[in-house]
């Protein structure tokens, strides 16, 4: 899968050095084997800072995919431009889709009490600079609260293709939960029938084949006496699933008032979407997306008492 050895092409700015992609790679990697001496850490750094560019335009997603015959250039010595987005970055786009990563706070669409701030309103934007006729459609949404991978589609019929193909198109979607207490078991799985209440709140109905048929699977990473650290597969996208199977067994995810939560350890809701792994409905190839776990879910583990950590 690695390049060996990408050469760095003729003519580039002093500052800037270009190197032609060899054969299809993820762009970490890639970076990695071409600056080779600088640790991983610093690399990733250099992408944060906007030094990297694929094709003449800044990138910052470490897995974003090269094709052969990209050009990456690299800029030992100044940023090059800062991200015209607020609250998301751009992992990955082409003719068809566009792959985000959301931050918490951030609306996924607008909602009738907001309208502006929007990753959707956002990738119109960016979409219609390229061409004024260009539009974005939406795929799936995350919640506000709910940082993230997620997906838009660029054209209607992509769209309809990626919703209807839904089940088949995506090979893993997995998130990182904080949750209240310690989970007593290492993994479980959690299904129920799923309804929304007058007031908009999603809840497991007792009656078995009453509301949309939910299923949840757990692993617990870490855990101490107040919190524990889950990975969480879905094997149904309903509506607030999660946060409603995790107060089920009765750890409400971290900071979710409204649905049991009493803690707000991290400031924030701890659920984060970190994998997103599809075929893409053109080309077939399949593409997968990770995200690191955000800082502060780990926070509660490294504050805990001194000395050998338990198993929980």
């Amino acid at each position: 899968m690695h390049k060996k050895k990408a050469n760095p092409s003729q003519g580039a700015p002093a500052k800037t050095r270009l190197y032609t992609v060899k054969e299809p790679s993820g762009l970490l990697p890639f970076l990695l084997h071409t600056l080779a001496g600088q640790g991983r850490n610093s690399v990733k750094s250099m992408l944060a800072r906007g030094q990297i560019s694929v094709n003449d335009k800044v990138v910052t997603a470490y897995d974003f995919p090269l094709e052969t015959g990209y050009v990456v250039g690299i800029n030992k010595d100044k940023v090059i431009e800062p991200s015209p987005f607020v609250g998301l970055t751009l992992l990955h786009e082409d003719d068809d889709i566009i792959v985000i990563q959301k931050q918490e706070g951030l609306l996924s669409i607008a909602s009738p009490q907001e309208k502006d701030m929007t990753a959707y309103r956002q990738l119109m934007s960016h979409v219609r600079r390229q061409n004024p006729k260009n539009r974005i459609f939406v795929v799936h949404r995350l919640d506000r609260d709910t940082s993230g991978v997620m997906m838009f589609a660029k054209s209607e019929a992509m769209q309809q293709t990626l919703q209807n193909d839904w089940q088949e198109i995506v090979k893993e979607r997995s998130y990182v939960a904080l949750v209240d207490g310690q989970v007593k078991k290492s993994e479980g799985t959690i299904t129920s029938w799923l309804k929304e209440s007058s007031t908009l709140k999603m809840y497991s109905s007792p009656y078995p084949g009453d509301g949309q048929h939910a299923v949840t699977h757990y692993k617990r990473l870490q855990a101490n006496r107040s919190f524990s650290l889950l990975e969480v597969h879905l094997e149904t996208g309903r509506k607030n699933q999660i946060r409603v199977h995790m107060q089920d067994i009765g750890h409400p995810v971290a900071g979710d008032k409204k649905y049991g939560s009493k803690s707000n350890e991290i400031e924030r809701l701890g659920l984060h979407a970190r994998v997103l792994a599809f075929l893409h409905p053109r080309t077939g190839q399949l593409m997968r997306f990770e995200t690191d776990i955000p800082k502060p879910f780990l926070k509660p583990f490294r504050e805990s008492s001194p000395g050998p950590r338990g198993r929980g």
